[in-house]
Formats: C-alpha cells, sequence, structure tokens
C-alpha cells in the first residue's frame, strides 16, 4: 500500500504540524507530507514547513475576491500533489463547498474539547467558564458545520480547580499531538470508515 499524501492547513503556530512531521521523520507514521496550506505568510508554521522540506502554498485572503476563489486556487494545488487527505491543524478559516465536498471522508480536524461540547472559537475559556471537570480533544471529520462532522477519535483532559487558560491549553496542546498523529495513522491503514454520523474504526 503506498503512503498517503496529505496536506495539512495551519494557520499559527503549528505545534500540531509539527508533531506530525516528527512522527513521519522518527517513522511513526507512514505518510508524506506534500503541501503546507498557510493564509497567514508570517506564520511560524511556514518556517517550520521550511525545515521539514515541505512545499507551501502560502496566500492572502484579501488578495482574492472570495472565499471561493482562493479555495480554487488550493484545490488545484491539491490536485497536482494528488493529495488523499487533507489534515486541518490550527487553520482559522472557514471552509466552503469547493473544497469540503470533493473532499468529504478526506478531511479530518481537530478541537480542543469533547465535541459537541464548546464547538467554535475558544473552547478552553469556554471549558473553564463552565466549570466542567473534564474536556479534552476531538478529531472528526469535517462535513461544512460548525465543528459538527463525524467524530473520529477523542481524548479526555481532566480540568483542576487550580487552572488557568494556560495550564489548561498545555494539557490539551500535548493531547493533541499525540491523538491527531495516532488518527492519520489510523485513516493511512484503511482503517476508518464513516456509516451515517458513526465512524467505525477497524481492528
Amino acid at each position: 500500500m503506498a503512503a498517503k499524501r496529505i496536506a495539512v492547513f495551519a494557520s499559527g503556530q503549528g505545534s500540531n504540524f509539527q508533531a506530525i512531521a516528527d512522527a513521519v521523520r522518527e517513522g511513526k507514521l507512514d505518510v508524506s507530507i506534500e503541501l503546507l496550506v498557510c493564509d497567514k505568510p508570517s506564520a511560524p508554521v511556514v518556517e517550520r514547513a521550511k525545515h521539514a522540506g515541505v512545499d507551501a502554498f502560502v496566500f492572502k485572503p484579501k488578495d482574492y475576491p472570495s472565499r471561493e476563489a482562493y479555495e480554487t486556487e488550493i484545490a488545484e494545488e491539491l490536485r497536482k500533489r494528488q493529495v488523499d487527505l487533507i489534515v486541518l491543524a490550527g487553520y482559522m478559516r472557514i471552509l466552503t463547498p469547493t473544497l469540503v465536498e470533493p473532499y468529504y471522508g478526506r478531511m479530518i480536524n481537530i478541537h480542543p474539547s469533547l465535541l459537541p461540547s464548546f464547538p467554535g472559537i475558544n473552547a478552553i475559556g469556554q471549558a473553564l467558564e463552565h466549570g466542567v471537570k473534564v474536556t479534552g480533544v476531538t478529531v472528526h471529520f469535517v462535513d461544512g458545520g460548525l465543528d459538527s462532522g463525524p467524530i473520529i477519535a477523542q481524548t479526555a483532559v481532566p480540568l483542576y480547580e487550580e487552572d488557568t487558560e494556560a495550564s489548561l491549553a498545555k494539557r490539551i496542546h500535548e493531547a493533541e499531538q499525540k491523538l491527531y498523529p495516532y488518527v492519520i495513522g489510523l485513516i493511512a491503514q484503511e482503517k476508518v470508515a464513516i456509516e451515517g454520523r458513526k465512524v467505525i474504526v477497524k481492528p
């Protein structure tokens, strides 16, 4: 089985990009990172991609007349590289059907809560504000809604009374960096299937 070809979309620091790249470099993850897509030219993730030897498509949304316009260009870059799987890793743009529809079942996202709790922005702050005892990390397929696609895997992260947003975020990010390469590995081994709202993970 040929290694899956993936594209990582990110907008910021790129810690999850780095975790994936490290897993590939260490031989723990049998995929090929073909492309980084980034909407912020100054984002640290761009430098991480350069160090990892990964091509980057970097753009400024304001340079395009619409979301569909830049997503059409992204789609062409994905096609040129025969990308099998899109991995959203802190990509802060809402996606349109231009990308979501052709890649449904082949596009995943990671979110810093136990969905369906606390979708959208500031999930870590929401968890603290609500006083929950457990939050976590979710990897799910992207369906065009707000963090609403079928859930593939979740990891629980406890909250402590002394937690601040920074201390909780640190543990959340550590959990993300373990869970995301693991899930990508399952998909690369073709062990993941969608059946309606449910995701079946084969042994």
